[in-house]
């Protein structure tokens, strides 16, 4: 995904997600699109490429899916950072501060861990989508106290009213770091469910 553009409908129904999905594909000649289901049961679809085309696209799935949307992102020049994280690429806990953005949906995670990486110097050591998070999001910022407080301010205001919680925590412990940048599932620790 190295596109510069970006975008993620997020629906309440699967059965809209899928239909709102076909729609914008065949709208718009996007260069790749990525679609399924997230607990509790939303709807995820994702594209990129130019922004003439990821914009005509949204607008196609806004108009098949948009009574069942639960929420949406349009980001006309992504951070590569976010790309990476999306990707699955994860940073080292070697920060003197560590900020967390919680949000109710995907699509205010990754805009605030977009907004967050452009307004400060940090990197993003993670971001965490939809799944064992009840379709939550959380994106995770380390460096300077000073610049992990200013990404999560700006990352928050980014989330707008999906932000359910904001924390900046300074030299975090490094076992403490292990346990969040593990899985994050609790089960997971413990070899649950047991065999």
């Amino acid at each position: 995904m190295t596109s510069p553009a970006l975008a993620l409908l997020e629906f309440h129904s699967i059965a809209a997600g899928i239909e709102a999905g076909d729609a914008m594909v065949k709208r718009a000649p996007v260069e790749r699109i990525l679609s399924g289901t997230i607990q509790p049961g939303y709807y995820l679809v994702l594209v990129t490429g130019e922004v003439a085309d990821v914009d005509e696209a949204v607008a196609a799935g806004l108009l098949v899916g948009g009574d069942a949307l639960r929420d949406r992102l349009l980001l006309p020049n992504v951070h590569p950072g976010v790309v990476a994280a999306l990707r699955g690429a994860r940073a080292t806990a070697d920060a003197e501060a560590i900020g967390i953005v919680e949000t109710a949906s995907v699509a205010a995670a990754i805009s605030a861990a977009d907004a967050g990486l452009k307004g400060a110097e940090v990197r993003l050591n993670q971001l965490r989508l939809g799944d064992g998070l009840g379709g939550k999001g959380l994106a995770l910022f380390g460096g300077r106290v000073t610049d992990v407080e200013a990404a999560v301010a700006i990352a928050g205001d980014a989330a707008g009213g999906q932000v359910v919680r904001r924390v900046v925590i300074a030299q975090l412990h490094g076992e403490m770091w292990d346990n969040v940048n593990s899985s994050g599932r609790f089960g997971d620790h413990l070899a649950w469910p047991p065999t």
